[in-house]
């Protein structure tokens, strides 16, 4: 297979497939029976499918799922909220199995083209007698890549598409982020049968390759449908998805449909933690459960439907403000009106405005390879480890081998959305070491939440072809900026900003020997001493894109109002919690976007009756010019 063939089917492949296993262990009956069918490709080979149908009678839009998975799995239950009751929906579902999978393994060719077959299913699907013709694709991580791949093809009853945690390209940092082999990543990938690893690790610098895989797997202007990507916080597609979705955005005739939605997510693919659902790791984001499905819903029901809901109208962006725990919106992203606002590293492990007024000043710590820094949490894939925000207090930051620099306790809000960029001034007495950096938020009882993490193999601080590689001369002082992904925070008061600094994190990153030798080869580990600069110069510092300037410990403004309701699932009344001491001014609508009530709510009496609005899902809108916010609820019968 060509390398960007077997990256195709390896994208992230256990997602998705590690929960369906949870579920069949969890279930041992067949709760959907599907048609089941075959579908002829171009070659003449067949695809096996199954087909959900409300009825027999009626003729439908089609939401198709490819998936490298096993469709068998959707029997226990279909996506976007349709579980078990297809006799319910409003779409028929098809699920593939690709080539080469499952059912489909006896249609398996060398080099298929993925892009083809999702051509000839919809060509196939348009012609069914329980078809309307419109057909739009789901799916996530492997089933959201193959989404682009068949976009690709521009099949003219290919409506639009929901490719989620996903992107088209294949790049190099994706796998070697800093020069840093992904090590969990590739060792999950070799576990799953394709075995990888060979191939990367014979290519472990940037190259001519690489080169031809990331051009030939960027094609915006391929892209001719309206697309809902959807993405997580958490996830370790961001960059991927933002370097896309900007491409779309410039360079897509459908860019006016392209809409972003990004919420408090991880990847997924085993446990809990799933695009779409409430828990993510340590934490709870209840406000954030379901809004994949349901946006996704509105989505297809408009291009599908022609449901007249105004999603043509609706926002370019919709993210989740970490933090605040509420929906927002924007015209593009990051937002505008953002500044650049910098902390530096000072005495006394400070994150600090203004730099240090000592001149010079240094810290150090030791790095041992034979007992690195462990992953704890974070965007990791491999099923045994732990995978969105946990607590690095006791794991990581027990330890003696990192430094740790904070914020002040924060006395009001501090409002982030966007990448992080983080300064460090370096040396080392090795020829080669790593250093790796955590963004966590401090909660007041002291839990230090993992945002996100980034590494840096020094031997690639000038770049990543061989020929920018250079060993360090043991003394000098170097200069490097790791990046972080994007991400919505708001950093609430009571809690603090915090940095920790090492050189190692795994097995999320593979471990670096310190000895300067070829990499990924047994050798000897050398303890390597490390120096963080923080004075004045060279300065350490931290960017961080801000909603407004951040003089720590120096201003104050007011708190920022969350507000929520309660009782949600409700029945009969909701009450607003948290409300300001002014009027607000608010709106119900059902999923379609047609408006059921619209009143002021004051703080003397926050109930609002529910009568007459039947058991669904609704959204309740503050429309004030000061203050937006969207609360999505549920409303259950009481019968």
């Amino acid at each position: 297979m060509f390398i960007w063939e077997i990256m195709t089917l390896k994208n992230n492949l256990f997602s998705g497939a590690l929960l369906m296993l949870f579920a069949l262990n969890m279930h041992a009956e067949i709760l959907l029976s599907p048609i089941i069918d075959s579908i002829p490709m171009r070659d003449g080979k067949k695809l096996a499918a199954d087909i959900y149908l409300p009825d027999t009678t009626g003729t439908y839009p089609v939401i198709l799922i490819q998936t490298p998975y096993n469709r068998l799995h959707y029997r226990l239950g279909l996506p976007l909220g349709i579980k078990t009751d297809i006799a319910q929906s409003h779409y028929a579902f098809v699920v593939v199995d690709w080539r080469c999978f499952y059912g489909s393994i006896g249609a398996c060719v060398q080099n298929p083209d993925r892009g083809n077959d999702g051509y000839d299913v919809i060509d196939w699907i348009k012609n069914q007698n329980w078809s309307n013709g419109k057909i739009g694709t789901w799916g996530p991580s492997a089933l959201g890549r193959v989404q682009y791949f068949t976009m690709k093809k521009q099949h003219p009853n290919h409506i639009c598409a929901v490719p989620l945690v996903s992107a088209t390209q294949y790049f190099y940092e994706e796998y070697f982020p800093g020069g840093v082999a992904r090590t969990e990543y590739i060792q999950q990938l070799d576990a799953l049968g394709f075995g990888l690893s060979t191939l990367l690790y014979a290519n472990p610098v940037y190259n001519y390759l690489w080169f031809g895989i990331e051009k030939s797997t960027l094609y915006p202007d391929s892209i001719q449908i309206p697309v809902l990507m959807i993405g997580g916080w958490y996830d370790h597609n961001i960059p991927m998805m933002m370097m896309l979705y900007h491409a779309l955005r410039n360079n897509s005739p459908a860019a006016s449909d392209l809409r972003l939605l990004f919420g408090p997510w991880a990847h997924g693919g085993f446990g809990p933690t799933q695009v779409g659902t409430g828990q993510q790791g340590e934490l709870q984001y209840p406000t954030a459960a379901g809004w994949s499905d349901s946006l996704a819903m509105v989505f297809f029901d408009y291009w599908l439907r022609n449901i007249p809901n105004t999603w043509n109208t609706s926002p370019n962006v919709q993210y989740f403000q970490m933090g605040d725990d509420q929906w927002l919106s924007a015209s593009d992203w990051p937002p505008a009106g953002l500044v650049e606002d910098t902390l530096f590293l000072s005495a006394g492990g400070m994150l600090q405005s203004g730099r240090p007024q000592q001149l010079h000043d240094s810290v150090s710590f030791d790095y041992d390879p034979a007992n690195p820094s462990p992953s704890y949490g974070g965007p990791t894939l491999r099923q045994d480890l732990n995978q969105g925000p946990y607590d690095q207090s006791q794991v990581v930051e027990s330890r003696n081998d990192l430094l740790i620099y904070q914020s002040p306790v924060l006395n009001h809000p501090v409002i982030m959305k966007g990448a992080v960029k983080v300064h460090l001034a370096v040396k080392s007495d090795r020829k080669d070491t790593d250093f790796s950096i955590r963004l966590t938020d401090v909660y007041p009882d002291g839990r230090s939440m993992l945002l996100y993490d980034q590494i840096q193999r020094m031997r690639f601080r000038n770049g990543y072809w061989a020929s920018d590689t250079a060993v360090m001369q043991s003394g000098q002082v170097y200069e490097i900026d790791l990046k972080l992904p994007d991400q919505a925070i708001t950093f609430l008061p009571g809690h603090r900003i915090r940095l920790d600094i090492s050189s190692s994190d795994y097995p999320r990153f593979d471990r670096n020997l310190n000895n300067g030798q070829t990499m990924y080869t047994a050798g000897d580990t050398l303890i390597a001493h490390n120096t963080i600069f923080q004075g004045k110069y060279p300065a350490s510092y931290i960017i961080l894109q801000l909603t407004q300037n951040l003089e720590l410990g120096l201003s104050a403004s007011a708190v920022t109002r969350t507000i929520s309701l309660a009782p949600n699932p409700a029945t009969r009344k909701i009450r607003l919690l948290n409300l300001p001491a002014s009027t607000l001014d608010i709106a119900i609508f059902d999923i379609s976007g047609q408006r059921l009530k619209q009143l002021k709510i004051n703080p003397v009496n926050p109930v609002i009756s529910l009568n007459g609005i039947p058991a669904g899902l609704y959204f309740l809108k503050i429309m004030n010019p000061d203050k937006q916010q969207t609360i999505k609820f549920t409303v259950i019968s009481t019968d």
